[in-house]
């Protein structure tokens, strides 16, 4: 609930945000001020292209329009220190906390060491303007809070991280643990001798643009709730996709992770149906065989949910790593015969 709340905050904070940017973008336009002007509607073009904005901006291309709005707010700054206002230059201060937000740490520190470089060196130039020496020793002063903010958000996501194992939406173990919880369960199966299976599921959203985004996010609280009630105390499943997820078997044959992934799969069938959601389930099977590692392992499950998709989805399909389609098992609801 908590990290729901922060999530309402940050949405309200950054949409008001966004129009106090359009906002001191018209009023600057109206004021003859083109340069400020286009600096707050890039600023404004980085809140609204922003996750906290609307959820859907996680996905492409959102993140990469967000990152030119601020590579455009950048090259604006820089324009500022010699065709002035020299007004300008306090947006300068946001910089470094923008930049280890949006691009990787290598590039946010190079951005942030150029700035400050160009920023001393315009000082120096500015020999007209008395609080110069004041503007740039804010701005390193800034700086520095802003990698001691930096320093503290690094610190806190690696003291949460062991506590973070499940998605909040789902209640399914994170994807970031998977590979390593599947490499001990391989060296445990190959320990003691016995078998072991994974089914990776995923809605058949290719088949259906009757449903928006938002109805099918809204589902997969009750995916993940049938998921967990489907599954032993000793399975493990994961969410690895948006729209997909992932269940480990221990201790199950090809055979018979087919025969759970049917029932999994009808299961959520009659789960759409009953939410009115013309949507579909296929799963993909993969046994543990010699030499399979992690990777290789969901490779496999990878592969035979590829193929029970494309062969038109509301089906299972076990992978075969000497014939992928030897082994096909496929009972829809209202498909093609098995």
């Amino acid at each position: 609930m908590a990290r729901l709340a922060d999530k309402f905050l940050l949405s309200r904070l950054s949409r008001s945000g966004f129009v106090v940017l359009i906002a001191v973008a018209t009023l600057n336009a109206l004021l003859g001020e083109p340069l400020a002007a286009a600096i707050a509607a890039a600023a404004a073009g980085i809140v609204v292209s922003g996750r906290t904005f609307h959820a859907n901006r996680e996905k492409n291309p959102w993140p990469r329009i967000q990152q030119l709005f601020f590579l455009a707010l950048l090259l604006l700054l820089l324009t500022s220190f010699w065709t002035g206002p020299w007004a300008l230059t306090h947006w300068l201060y946001v910089i470094p906390l923008v930049a280890f937000a949006l691009v990787p740490r290598a590039i946010a520190t190079t951005i942030t060491v150029v700035m400050v470089v160009l920023a001393t060196i315009a000082v120096q130039w500015a020999t007209g303007l008395a609080d110069r020496h004041q503007m740039l020793s804010a701005l390193l002063l800034t700086v520095l809070l802003s990698v001691v903010l930096i320093f503290l958000r690094e610190y806190k996501s690696r003291q949460l991280a062991p506590l973070r194992r499940t998605d909040e939406l789902t209640q399914a173990a994170s994807r970031e643990y998977l590979s390593a919880d599947l490499h001990k369960e391989i060296q445990r199966s190959e320990r003691e001798g016995t078998d072991m299976s994974i089914i990776m599921i995923g809605l058949d959203t290719h088949l259906s643009d009757n449903d928006p985004d938002a109805d099918i996010r809204s589902i997969l609280p009750r995916i993940g709730r049938y998921l967990h009630s489907q599954i032993r105390d000793f399975d493990t499943y994961y969410r690895v996709a948006d729209l997909q997820f992932l269940v480990i078997l221990p201790g199950i044959t090809t055979s018979d992770a087919v025969n759970r992934a049917e029932i999994i799969r009808k299961g959520l069938g009659t789960l759409m149906d009953s939410h009115g959601m013309a949507l579909t389930v296929s799963t993909g099977i993969a046994g543990l065989n010699i030499g399979d590692d992690a990777h290789s392992l969901q490779q496999s499950a990878a592969n035979a949910l590829r193929r029970a998709q494309q062969q038109g989805g509301n089906r299972s399909q076990a992978y075969s790593a000497w014939n992928q389609a030897a082994s096909n098992h496929q009972t829809p609801a209202e498909g093609p015969a098995s």
